[in-house]
């Protein structure tokens, strides 16, 4: 039965960028035949949040995966994503946290989410540092990449602090000047 189960994920997991029938028929076949099968409804709380932008039945498919599963690894990146999306920040702060404590998780994607959710919020200093905590738990070139990528658009966010202009300084400075010849 779970090679069955297996296959119809397996070809959900396959259509589901390009044939949204056919994903949404194999993952109702795998559903009805077992109905707690954690990547199964991932997939289908996948198909609520980036096909359908139906954030709050998504939100539901991977509450249920956790009840499950806790350790469904599969489940965490795309929860997060739609509690960032659907602008769930406090619980999407509580679950990033949560996650960083269970063993086998992945580190360098949960802190990258992290630095998503400060960037959100326009906390930079805490985004940039959750990027260089993501980098020290990524050992994929590609991944390294697309942290190095965001890391500079969070720095272009920053707020520019503001530097007296030469010709400001050299005026200053000249007031002064004829100040003290002054007395």
């Amino acid at each position: 039965m779970g090679t069955l189960i297996n296959n119809y994920v397996f070809k959900a997991l396959d259509s589901f960028d390009y044939d949204l029938a056919q994903t949404m028929e194999a993952l109702n076949y795998a559903i009805s035949y077992d109905d707690k099968n954690t990547m199964a409804l991932t997939l289908m709380g996948r198909v609520y949040a980036e096909k359908l932008y139906k954030y709050d039945e998504a939100i539901g498919y991977y509450k249920e995966v956790l009840g499950i599963n806790i350790n469904a690894f599969e489940v965490y990146v795309h929860y997060i994503n739609v509690l960032l999306w659907n602008e769930h920040y406090e619980e999407a702060a509580r679950f990033i946290d949560f996650a960083l404590t269970v063993k086998g998780s992945d580190k360098g994607m949960l802190y990258f989410k992290k630095a998503i959710l400060n960037d959100q919020l326009k906390q930079y200093g805490k985004a940039l540092k959750n990027i260089k905590k993501a980098t020290n738990n990524t050992y994929n070139s590609d991944f390294m990449y697309t942290l190095n990528a965001a890391k500079e658009r969070i720095k272009d966010k920053m707020p520019k602090k503001k530097k007296a202009s030469k010709k400001k300084k050299n005026k200053k400075n000249k007031k002064k000047k004829k100040a003290s010849t002054k007395n």
